[in-house]
């Protein structure tokens, strides 16, 4: 009883603080009100303003005092204004740089100094410096398309230190997203919808279609099959993002194959330039389902020049030049058809070019590395690697294909269609050793139907770039 006798006197003492509080609030709000009165009286406007602007300050500080628990008072003493000094540049730099993506695009609606300072190129090259030296976690993106062109987008982010298991952490699907061949630059993912470029942000959440192509290809009779691939690269000499699309037409079986490439500055004001072709340049048509890999401002895929000659196909995006070399005879194995029935992909092998040949990985648990060791002399060499006995398990059950590599160089391998308990292998090239990384939390449904899907790792998931055309 004594307890509730003393709740109830506590309760009633803070309702007897509350209410003298409240009076007090009434007091001041009154004798305002009276002081604007005999202001308004007054003829001087200045005086009535003067003493609004204190009626204000006092009712603030009042309600800021009963409410933060401050000592109550009436008047404030009048102190200079005092103006603080301006932020460096370079500490402004350093204290940005230190702040997430979404801040950072946010920050660009203050004012258009923040705007030119954040989209600078000074700036975007000390974020992609600094966060390249933290090494942060890589983020798994991953596409999925079915065939009523229903598509999503997860983000995926590792949930242990030795990446064995990545667990979708956000999905970051918008209206409109289609297509499942992704590929990524500096935070910046592209992928194709209807044939058109789409360039997306996940950092700012902010979508771009690029305008449609009219390319100068024109179609003759059994010309039915049509190909367009978008590759997505950077220029760091003049800071600037653009697109290489591959537009292809071929008879079946690549017969009367023609070919086209155009590029795109992503800038206000971007268009598609086609790119001038040599005389000795032959038409091709990149693999299917093929890959790619980006070293420096260079990008590089496997593509056909008909069903018996494959070639690597290089595009440097500073000089906008296209260059080909003929893959080495061997890479075929006595295969008869070998644009039929080759699985083989692109991949980085120590900083150089590598044909990373799979087709006997399923039945011998063999791969075969072409590595072209001079583009100029076009010098190959050539490693096989047969897998460790207890590991064979891993490959002899499903089919597999390559998709890209990880950060310090191990293979990516997936399975060609989507099956509830998902899972990708790593394969380290280094140490012949292969893990398998599990991936968790894709939503059901897209198991219980046929679907594609592509996914990338991408280690500098941020980008500040407003994308803008």
């Amino acid at each position: 009883m004594s307890r509730g006798r003393g709740t109830l006197k506590q309760v009633a003492s803070e309702q007897d603080f509350k209410l003298k509080q409240c009076q007090s609030i009434a007091q001041v709000v009154s004798s305002n009100q009276i002081e604007i009165r005999d202001a308004k009286r007054d003829n001087s406007s200045t005086l009535f303003k003067r003493k609004k602007r204190r009626s204000n300050r006092a009712y603030n500080l009042l309600v800021m005092g009963c409410f933060l628990g401050l000592p109550i008072r009436r008047r404030r003493r009048r102190t200079r204004r005092r103006y603080m000094p301006e932020i460096p540049l370079d500490l402004l730099v350093e204290i940005l740089i230190r702040l997430p993506g979404k801040n950072l695009a946010r920050f660009k609606c203050i004012s258009k100094q923040w705007l030119c300072l954040i989209s600078s190129q000074y700036f975007c090259e000390r974020l992609y410096t600094t966060r390249q030296r933290k090494q942060q976690p890589p983020h798994l993106y991953m596409c999925l398309v079915d065939d009523y062109e229903q598509s999503a987008l997860l983000s995926m982010s590792s949930t242990s230190q030795d990446n064995t298991c990545f667990v979708v952490d956000q999905d970051l699907s918008i209206p409109g997203m289609g297509g499942y061949f992704l590929n990524v630059s500096h935070g910046l993912i592209c992928y194709t919808v209807r044939r058109q470029a789409c360039i997306y942000n996940p950092s700012a959440g902010q979508c771009l279609t690029l305008p449609m192509i009219k390319h100068d290809i024109r179609a003759e009779q059994g010309q039915t099959m049509y190909i367009r691939r978008h590759y997505i690269g950077y220029d760091p000499v003049d800071n600037k993002h653009k697109l290489l699309c591959t537009v292809v037409m071929y008879c079946d079986r690549l017969f009367n194959l023609k070919s086209e490439h155009w590029v795109f500055v992503l800038e206000a004001g971007g268009s598609w330039k086609k790119v001038v072709s040599h005389e000795n340049d032959r038409p091709h048509t990149p693999f299917a389902r093929g890959q790619y890999i980006r070293i420096g401002s260079v990008v590089h895929y496997l593509a056909w020049h008909d069903m018996y000659t494959c070639a690597i196909v290089s595009f440097d995006f500073r000089s906008e030049e296209l260059t080909t070399i003929t893959a080495p005879d061997n890479v075929r194995e006595m295969m008869s058809v070998p644009a039929l029935k080759m699985k083989a992909d692109l991949i980085e092998y120590g900083g150089k070019v590598a044909i990373f040949q799979h087709t006997n990985l399923q039945i011998e648990g063999r791969v075969v590395l072409w590595v072209l060791e001079n583009a100029e002399k076009k010098e190959w060499s050539k490693m096989s690697l047969v897998l460790q006995p207890c590991q064979r398990h891993l490959v002899q059950d499903t089919e597999l294909i390559l998709k890209g590599t990880t950060q310090d160089g191990k293979a990516i391998l997936a399975p060609f269609e989507m099956h509830s308990g998902f899972y990708i292998l790593c394969y380290d090239l280094q140490n012949n050793d292969l893990r398998k990384v599990e991936i968790k939390g894709i939503p059901h449904h897209w198991f219980d139907k046929e679907c594609y899907y592509d996914l990338r790792l991408m280690s500098e998931s941020e980008s500040v770039i407003y994308l803008e055309t």
